[in-house]
């Protein structure tokens, strides 16, 4: 072949992204009678393994065809399914190179599949390529080495990683930040301090590594003071830091920490936008998400699925559906499985169960399959909206249909959607009748219906489930309290009370968070008066008047658990954190504003519920309240959950 063509053929090759197109070159390697050029051949294998999707079996055909393949073609099958969604084929593939035994494994061999081995979370695997390491004298190289400390570092096995760390006569920093990563991945912070602080010798991804791991810790002010010594930050930096204070539940400070990048005349990327986004979805920030929404229209950053996707999330968890769907609808690519999802979700936790379902049947039709998560969304809907025969049909579709197996999650749902619409005795017998072991969460939804319909002897057999599995749960105490409260039963809630005080359990504190203009405030159940909580305290004192002049309001004092005089239990309602957000809101109002948004950790009680729908009413203000279960929209004296949550 004269060195034009071969210089043609090999261009071909490397610039081939498609099999059909690969197959018709190989062809042409046939006719010309290049094929057992090992050249050639590895160069086709390399294409099938690395730049083609799903051309993986036909590199290994090529491989197991070829008379005399070499290290180079093994390594790039290895390599190819150490990458891919099987990589235990990585394995069969190195050790049909071992069978062989005319072609001996060298350092990518090792590194490729001891990368595999983590990529499937295989300890055995793993150590079972270290020792064919040792073996073969390569246990030490430090590519290979490195690869180990990842190893062992994803199985958390942080012993195993120092150890082969510290046989390195000369790590690199790669290698260095290897085992301060694998310290992190075993919740060994300490130990990740102590290397890092031994490092002569450390560049950014050093420093953006522990900052990594201190926020995933929930070491926030260690990160907060390593942000501070760190010679340069950059965007990884920056990002790191909104997304970690994003999933500490530190709200403020992760918008802070964006406004201080934009100060910084840094550009915010796609996960410093989802980040803050993303904090702005849990705590309901709806002004400043919209104000993020302008900034990436301004940025360019619409086309970005990712990006639209966590503003779905954002306007759907901050209470405005209207305009997740305007964002849904806007997306200007293809959307993708989870752009699907998040809508369904959004209108779900809405209790927009039709719609729920009929943009579930409008996915479907466009091509898309619903997998795992869209069948969560879909039954939490029909949950939500009390859609019995809707939720049951798709929860045999799932697996009838689309062969995808029942997770607890799902079974959790269908548990739910019975226990809320009363069926109490069936929610009871599908869980016993699971294929697997119930979990304290799917008894815990039975347990949460049990209370809101007053079922005493069912709520007991529950709880005896509960106490095998999580015996010391205050939600799961204070749940039967509510029942046994209910129905005037005040030996048995005092009984429940002591327990919790003898075995020091404490019962989850109530809390609200409120956006007034785009600041958070955040109100606690029981919390000491001061500073807002003055200015809230008093503002619901004249609240609670003008419903009762106004509105004829008389709290409900059922939600109160214990068996006090009735003035006490009226204060005890009183309190509640949500209460003292609405009076917060209230009282700091801008003029023409008629939107309150509230979001609170726990399920909300009947008496807040009450508050909320006569104070829309007379106050003339629609209140949004995102609780542990979903959304309550108040306008005009009535909810859109209609009394259903």
């Amino acid at each position: 072949m004269s060195i034009a063509n071969h210089h043609c053929l090999s261009s071909l090759l490397t610039s081939c992204k498609s099999l059909r197109a690969l197959t018709q070159i190989h062809a042409s390697l046939i006719k010309s009678g290049v094929d057992t050029d090992s050249y050639f051949t590895g160069k086709l294998i390399l294409q099938c393994a690395i730049s083609i999707p799903n051309a993986l079996p036909y590199a290994r055909r090529l491989l197991l065809c070829f008379p005399d393949p070499d290290a180079f073609m093994f390594n790039t099958l290895v390599r190819g399914y150490s990458e891919s969604d099987e990589p235990h084929n990585s394995v069969a593939a190195f050790v049909e190179m071992m069978r062989k035994g005319v072609v001996f494994p060298d350092s990518f061999s090792f590194a490729f599949v001891v990368k595999a081995a983590a990529n499937f979370r295989s300890l055995k695997t793993g150590f079972q390529m270290h020792c064919q390491a040792l073996k073969h004298g390569l246990g030490s190289h430090l590519f290979v080495a490195t690869t180990l400390i990842g190893l062992y570092g994803d199985c958390y096995c942080v012993e195993s990683a120092r150890k082969v760390f510290d046989e390195l006569r000369q790590p690199n920093l790669v290698a260095w930040n290897a085992v301060v990563t694998a310290c992190f991945r075993g919740n060994d912070v300490a130990g990740a301090k102590e290397i890092f602080d031994k490092m002569t010798v450390r560049n950014h991804t050093s420093w953006n590594v522990m900052l990594a791991g201190y926020t995933k810790a929930g070491e926030i002010e260690s990160a907060k003071l390593l942000f501070l010594e760190m010679p340069l930050r950059d965007d990884v930096s920056w990002s790191t830091m909104i997304v970690g204070f994003a999933h500490n539940g530190s709200f403020n400070e992760a918008f802070s920490y964006f406004r201080e990048l934009q100060r910084a005349g840094m550009r915010p990327n796609e996960v410093s936008l989802t980040g803050v986004l993303s904090a702005c979805s849990q705590s309901g920030a709806f002004e400043f998400g919209k104000t993020l929404h302008g900034f990436v229209e301004k940025l360019g950053y619409g086309w970005i699925v990712s990006v639209n996707n966590t503003l779905i999330d954002m306007y759907s968890r901050c209470g405005s559906v209207p305009m997740a769907r305007l964002v849904f609808e806007s997306m200007p690519e293809k959307k993708s499985i989870v752009s699907w999802t998040s809508m369904i979700a959004g209108l779900a936790m809405y209790g927009h169960g039709e719609e729920a379902i009929s943009l579930f049947n409008e996915m479907t039709e466009s091509g898309v399959t619903p997998d795992c998560i869209s069948f969560i969304s879909v039954l939490y809907a029909c949950s939500h909206a009390g859609l019995i025969q809707e939720g049951e049909d798709y929860f045999s579709e799932m697996k009838r249909v689309y062969h995808i197996e029942p997770a607890i999650e799902h079974y959790g749902c269908m548990v739910d959607l019975y226990g809320r619409s009363g069926k109490l005795e069936k929610a009871y017998t599908f869980i016993r009748q699971m294929p697997i072991p119930p979990t304290a969460v799917v008894w815990r939804t039975l347990l949460g219906a049990c209370s809101s319909h007053g079922d005493i002897e069912l709520a007991e057999k529950v709880k005896q489930r509960l106490d095998e599995l999580d015996p010391n749960n205050s939600g799961d105490l204070v749940l039967l309290s509510n029942v046994y409260a209910t129905a005037g039963k005040w030996k048995d809630v005092a009984s429940i009370r002591k327990s919790m005080i003898v075995q020091r359990i404490k019962k989850t504190a109530g809390w609200s968070l409120v956006e007034v203009g785009k600041d958070l405030y955040k109100f606690t159940a029981g919390e000491k008066t001061k500073g807002v909580n003055i200015e809230a305290d008093e503002k619901l004192k004249e609240v609670i008047l003008r419903l009762r002049d106004e509105a004829g309001y008389a709290p409900e004092v059922a939600s109160a658990l214990y068996d006090v005089e009735e003035e006490e239990k009226e204060n005890q309602v009183s309190k509640h954190s949500e209460k003292l957000a609405l009076a917060f809101a209230l009282a700091r109002l801008p003029k023409g504003a008629t939107n309150i948004r509230i979001v609170k950790n726990l399920r909300i009680c009947r008496d807040c519920h009450i508050v909320m729908k006569l104070a829309s009413s007379v106050y003339g203000v629609e209140i949004v309240v995102r609780d542990r279960n979903r959304f309550h929209s108040f306008k005009d004296g009535s909810c859109s959950c209609r009394d259903y949550w």
